[in-house]
């Protein structure tokens, strides 16, 4: 019996194996296995039985192990790893890594615990005897005399203060059995809901909820691919919907993934989810970067196994091997996060449209604000359309106030970072105990630092970033690769001693809210903060049990926060993502505006927002002020129309970076030239030019762009063509499907 195996090594090819007759009822495609490959051994993992390959007999190697009883991808997984490798020009090797968990390649032991029970009766005569000659021995056996059921040892030593060698000499004589057992259900628990459970009540779904909940109960019963896109306004219920669909599927035996863009960033979902499902008696798999090596193992095998029927996960969950799979969600999916930064560099959310095709499983993307791309999917008939108009109990939308920061600066002759409408407002929901937010996406206290004698502004010696300013350690920092320095008392080109700090960050928003509301708790959120793990989910605690009063912070407080006692979102500058050169930045601006404005206003009180800006005609700013998505699609769609930019056709961005800037551009340019020359089928080339970062970490970057219509067609010939390109060892290259950054 012959395999064709693919060694996780860097071979990136599949070699044939020979399966010993002892090993031929354990082999399945997707089985993890154990080969020889020269001088070594290495897992590979199975991809078809029989094999393709002409080797001779006598060259054919066998197998030396199956790591495991059950195979560690199905076929659908293995056929969506294909997929990945030619649609996102990846290799077998990274796509299977991504695929299978670390801790399960490992083989990460599970996690387990050691019980005792009494191994032998003692004659009371001899019982007598231990008493007196080790009282604490004769403790112990007595406590586990009298129980009914084996009891994890550590346990039972804390509580009797036995110590451990009373123990080992029990169970030397025999008199206590000790044995070791796999830990049950810690996949099912961890700290990630903790902090924010949410009340198990049932909720009556509204007329628009119970509509689409209608339609997904039909695309599940018919047992086929149907992909949705549920649009709902924020505070409309989209989650109560979803957890109507997963009812739905687990009444009928069938397994669901549910996609978040980062679950830390979700507890109140989390809570929400398990507070409903595992009421039904369902199963859930949490999948977070929290999680240790056995108990990544233990959650993996539990879906493996079919003992859980639902992972709850960001964009790496979508691999999971989840039995019977009939549901996939994918939340807030227009979010940038579910796009891999690395090799492969796939997309979670169209992997999942992918993976449920092949399992011809429904599937549902939610949000407030769709893509482009999903919405461009729906006008071409590829998928149905759910809206939720309206916020539940018919609760108002807030109202949203632009200020005009130019006539601010005007007004207070100089630059504020809060305007007056802001500081009133701030002040009188302080006093009506009502709480607040304020949302700034740029860390630090200043975002540059200037000398105005000779225009000097200290730069990360190793990336082309500016240095960022932060006044709690007295630091200007490199947000890229974490380089830092003392900010310098002098000028360190012309000696001046007038340096300034240019522009606001959140260390100091935080600082001049204290001096408005000076008598309000306030608590800044974000990654300088966040040192501590669950830190996070702290203080939402407090903010939801109403002990902090404002909260100001970046991106990670723009999403996934449902309190009803905040009536007032400020977005301190709604022009940063508009500055950044990215041709999807109105888009950006547009969908985090309606999101921050969601947090507001989502109890009984109304909200409202206010929104600094320095453009207060600009498009995206507008629509989002009226709420007006269909005008903001359209306006939006025509101009991509005209310039041929997604979702009109697909963007594949070729990368080149290297230590030496002269030999990156001349290879880029070299290879410009080749593909111009050689490739046949008709796709517009940009580049090489430097990437908008065009240093990172002391390594420079250029980019050449390619517009195509069908990137299954077009991509594979630009990979032959690279295969024969003679590129110098020490400029690296990647290819970028769909890319989401630009910079």
């Amino acid at each position: 019996m012959l395999l064709t195996v693919l060694p996780l090594t860097g071979l990136d090819r599949s070699l044939a194996y020979a399966v010993p007759e002892a090993m031929q009822a354990q082999v399945h495609v997707g089985s993890l296995v154990r080969v020889p490959l020269l001088n070594r051994t290495e897992l590979g993992v199975v991809k078809q039985v029989g094999s393709d390959e002409d080797v001779p007999v006598k060259k054919i190697k066998f197998i030396l192990e199956v790591l495991y009883p059950t195979p560690v991808l199905d076929g659908q997984l293995i056929r969506l790893g294909q997929w990945m490798q030619r649609y996102y020009a990846a290799t077998a090797e990274t796509v299977f890594e991504t695929m299978i968990p670390g801790a399960v390649r490992q083989q990460t032991a599970p996690k387990m615990r050691s019980l005792l029970e009494v191994g032998q009766i003692l004659p009371d005569e001899e019982m007598a005897k231990l008493e007196k000659r080790a009282p604490k021995q004769a403790e112990l056996y007595r406590f586990l005399q009298q129980q009914i059921k084996p009891l994890p040892k550590g346990m039972v030593l804390q509580r009797l203060k036995v110590n451990a060698a009373s123990c080992e000499t029990l169970v030397k004589k025999g008199l206590v059995r000790e044995f070791a057992e796999r830990e049950e259900r810690v996949v099912y628990k961890d700290d990630l809901a903790g902090s924010e459970m949410v009340a198990a009540h049932e909720v009556t779904l509204n007329e628009e909820q119970q509509a689409a909940a209608d339609d997904f109960r039909a695309s599940i019963a018919a047992n086929e691919f149907r992909p949705h896109l549920l649009h709902g306004v924020t505070g409309s219920g989209k989650t109560e919907v979803y957890l109507d669909a997963m009812r739905a599927v687990m009444k009928a035996g069938g397994g669901c993934i549910f996609l978040v863009p980062e679950v830390a960033l979700t507890p109140q979902t989390v809570g929400r989810l398990r507070a409903r499902l595992e009421r039904d008696g369902a199963k859930i798999v949490v999948w977070h970067s929290h999680l240790s090596a056995g108990e990544r193992f233990d959650a993996w095998f539990a879906l493996a196994k079919g003992e859980a029927q639902v992972v709850v996960g960001a964009r790496s969950a979508i691999f999971a091997p989840v039995r019977n799979l009939r549901l996939v969600v994918v939340d807030e999916e227009h979010e940038p996060a579910y796009k891999q930064g690395e090799t492969p560099r796939y997309h979670g959310r169209d992997v999942a449209v992918y993976r449920a095709m092949l399992a011809g499983a429904t599937c549902i993307l939610g949000s407030a604000t769709p893509s482009l791309e999903s919405l461009y999917n729906v006008q071409q008939k590829r998928y149905r359309l759910n809206r939720l108009s309206k916020r539940v109990d018919d609760r108002s939308l807030p109202t949203v106030h632009i200020i005009d920061m130019r006539r601010e600066k005007l007004r207070t002759d100089g630059l504020q970072s809060i305007s007056q409408t802001l500081a009133d407002k701030l002040v009188d929901r302080f006093e009506k105990k009502e709480q607040s937010i304020l949302f700034l996406n740029r860390r630090g206290y200043s975002n540059s630092v200037l000398c105005p004698e000779c225009g000097f502004t200290p730069e990360c010696p190793h990336c082309a970033v500016t240095l960022t300013y932060h006044k709690t350690d007295d630091r200007i920092k490199c947000h890229i690769c974490g380089y830092f320095e003392k900010l310098p008392p002098r000028c360190p080109k012309c000696g001046s001693t007038e340096i300034r700090k240019r522009g606001s960050g959140t260390q100091r928003i935080e600082e001049a809210v204290q001096r408005i509301v000076p008598r309000a708790k306030i608590v800044r959120l974000d990654t300088d903060t966040m040192t501590k793990k669950n830190l996070f989910r702290h203080i939402l605690g407090d903010f939801r049990a109403g002990k902090i009063d404002i909260l100001v912070g970046t991106q990670m407080i723009a999403k996934g926060l449902d309190f009803p006692n905040v009536t007032l979102v400020g977005m301190v500058d709604a022009d940063i993502s508009l500055h950044v050169p990215d041709f999807r930045a109105g888009e950006r601006c547009f969908q985090l505006l309606v999101q921050v404005s969601g947090r507001a206003g989502r109890g009984d009180l109304a909200g409202e927002v206010i929104v600094q800006t320095y453009m207060p005609h600009h498009e995206p700013i507008q629509f989002a002020r009226r709420g007006d998505f269909d005008g903001y699609l359209e306006a939006e769609l025509e101009q991509r129309r005209e310039f041929h930019y997604p979702p009109f056709r697909h963007i594949v961005r070729h990368l080149f970076r290297g230590r030496n800037p002269d030999k990156v551009v001349f290879y880029a340019e070299k290879w410009a030239e080749l593909i111009e020359e050689k490739l046949e089928h008709p796709v517009e080339i940009r580049g090489p030019a430097p990437a908008p970062l065009e240093k990172i970490k002391d390594t420079y970057r250029f980019h050449i762009w390619y517009f195509l219509g069908n990137v299954s067609k077009v991509l594979p010939d630009i990979l032959k063509l690279r295969k024969d390109f003679p590129m110098d060892e020490e400029v690296i290259d990647v290819f970028d499907v769909d890319p989401v950054d630009m910079v």
